[in-house]
């Protein structure tokens, strides 16, 4: 299987197991900072959150690249404390900014605003200027069809894919996404020199394929990164 039924804007690497996964997409992240930290002496990586990625997280933290010139970025974030157990904070801190990764400076956002859209005003203040030049993007994506934090009937999900849309954080709250969030736009997200789709069993693949075979954005948010795309998305998959 060379493709996932329903696009031609991605390549698809498909793996035996997660963890050959894990591994895979680990050794072909660290190329690109490595690449980035080369040609411009730093990197700017942007994760997502969820359980998908932990292993990945381990496999990349013990990476041998100059952590200390790399930048890391979380796609999205939920309002919480970043002590707090859904924070995708906590789990980059526990997971990824360890062993030679330690040396990696964590940007997070800014979730102690008085209000979903001033949280997002002031993460884009902190965040601005490194999600302006992304080397290496990882989405996750939900059995909803949501990647980052855009959610089927979102608040805020026609400004979050608006292409026009200068703006690099965007709050979001929806009936499926627990916490009011907080999420890169879609703009920056397609900005990214390398971007990849990391999803794991039948089901994932199943909903990817449904979300590519249909044309409503808004029912199946994923869609529209493939869409809009201007460069092929690697997708890793592993049963």
């Amino acid at each position: 299987m060379d493709t996932i039924k329903g696009t031609k804007s991605c390549k698809l690497h498909e793996y035996a197991s997660r963890d050959a996964l894990a591994e895979a997409l680990a050794i072909s992240v660290s190329g690109v900072l490595a690449g980035g930290i080369s040609a411009r002496g730093s990197a700017v990586l942007v994760v997502s959150g969820g359980s998908t990625p932990k292993l990945f997280f381990d496999h990349l933290s013990h990476c041998d690249i100059e952590w200390n010139k790399v930048t890391i970025v979380l796609v999205d974030e939920r309002i919480v404390p970043a002590d707090h157990d859904r924070a995708n904070a906590k789990l980059v801190a526990e997971h990824l900014l360890v062993n030679k990764a330690a040396n990696a400076r964590f940007e997070p956002y800014a979730v102690d605003g008085t209000s979903p859209d001033e949280c997002a005003q002031r993460s884009e203040t902190l965040l601005d200027q490194s999600v302006r030049q992304i080397d290496a993007l990882i989405l996750g994506m939900g059995t909803d069809g949501h990647t980052a934090s855009f959610f089927p009937g979102g608040d805020n999900l026609d400004n979050a894919l608006a292409l026009d849309n200068d703006a690099s954080v965007i709050a979001m709250q929806a009936e499926g996404a627990g916490e009011p969030r907080l999420t890169l736009t879609l703009p920056i997200v397609l900005g990214a020199h390398f971007l990849a789709l990391h999803i794991e069993g039948a089901e994932k693949q199943s909903v990817l394929e449904e979300a590519l075979a249909g044309n409503d954005i808004k029912q199946m948010p994923v869609r529209a990164v493939f869409e809009h795309t201007k460069k092929p998305i690697q997708i890793f998959w592993a049963p």
